[in-house]
């Protein structure tokens, strides 16, 4: 794959971004709500900007791959109309145990986790079936699978994928990554 159309397909401009649009380190991240390793690595990553401010931008990419997650997704997706994104993902994270079982996943519980998120509920759930929240979903998994992705979290930094998965291994490939652009 050639690397233009690699970024073009990791930076889709519907995509959550935090972080200033000029950095020049850029962490696309694969989550699933659902994933235990994505809610413990959330911290890390808003860690590594706090450190490095202004330098990087985190754009976060959907991966359904638990049981339920699709639901949190278009519940995330719907957030972001209201601007609830990033305060909807932390309830998510910080009450996955509610609803994410991986057993008897019951994503709906959710709901009752975001009273202090300041949501239109009744909104939310419409625009949960929006055309626009349907597109944004779908387009994600299918660069997923353009990309190969098949767990969760995946990181790539400026276009280059995390191969080894670990802390230590993320923050090396984003240090490096600061050293090269800055």
């Amino acid at each position: 794959m050639l690397a233009d159309k690699r970024i073009e397909i990791l930076e889709r401009s519907h995509s959550p971004r935090k972080g200033p649009a000029t950095a020049k380190v850029t962490i696309v991240e694969y989550f699933d709500p659902a994933c235990e390793t994505c809610a413990a690595f959330h911290p890390f990553v808003m860690q590594l900007m706090e450190e490095n401010p202004g330098k990087i931008q985190v754009i976060m990419r959907y991966a359904p791959f638990h049981k339920g997650s699709d639901y949190v997704i278009a519940l995330l997706e719907a957030t972001r109309a209201q601007g609830k994104y990033w305060e909807t993902l932390e309830a998510a994270y910080a009450s996955q145990q509610v609803w994410a079982s991986h057993h008897d996943p019951q994503p709906q519980k959710l709901w009752m986790q975001l009273s202090t998120v300041g949501l239109d509920f009744s909104k939310a759930e419409q625009d949960m079936q929006s055309e626009q929240t349907i597109r944004n979903i779908n387009q994600d998994i299918i660069d997923l699978k353009a990309l190969k992705v098949s767990k969760t979290p995946s990181f790539f930094v400026n276009g280059k994928p995390l191969v080894e998965f670990g802390s230590d291994q993320l923050r090396t490939l984003i240090e490096e990554e600061i050293r090269r652009v800055y």
